[in-house]
């Protein structure tokens, strides 16, 4: 696999956080430069790595908003 670059543009909370230290992060990211996209992937303790995760435009994020504004949690 190939390198890659990221940076966190803005941190909106975590999700849940394992009994290990790992956190469930929700933040706004920037890959490789580009634009950021909104994110949901478990970080280690001080960021040192991550887990595979999801990612979303904000198009994405207005539809999935509105599909869960439709279910009963």
């Amino acid at each position: 696999m190939s390198d890659f670059k990221y940076e966190v543009k803005e941190a909106y909370g975590v999700l849940s956080e394992t009994p290990k230290g790992w956190t469930k992060e929700f933040r706004s990211i920037s890959w490789n430069g580009r634009e950021p996209k909104l994110d949901i992937r478990e970080w280690a303790p001080n960021d040192e790595t991550m887990a595979k995760g999801i990612t979303l435009t904000n198009e994405e994020a207005k539809k999935l908003k509105d599909l869960l504004n439709q279910i009963e949690l």
